[in-house]
């Protein structure tokens, strides 16, 4: 059975924008604030598409 990502790692940002590992955690800790997370959580495919801009697809 093939297990799917569901949350966003910095590596995987790093994959789909082509930007270093550190612009990738970065990213992804200006969503959490924008998105009122706290630092444990974690944030979805979804969240990080649309916080990005980019489609889900």
């Amino acid at each position: 059975m093939e297990q799917k990502t569901v949350c966003m790692y910095p590596k995987d940002v790093q994959r789909v924008t082509g930007k270093s590992y550190r612009f990738a955690r970065l990213l992804l800790i200006d969503s959490r604030r924008q998105l009122n997370k706290e630092e444990h959580q974690f944030i979805s495919i979804e969240e990080c598409c649309s916080y990005t801009g980019l489609k889900l697809e």
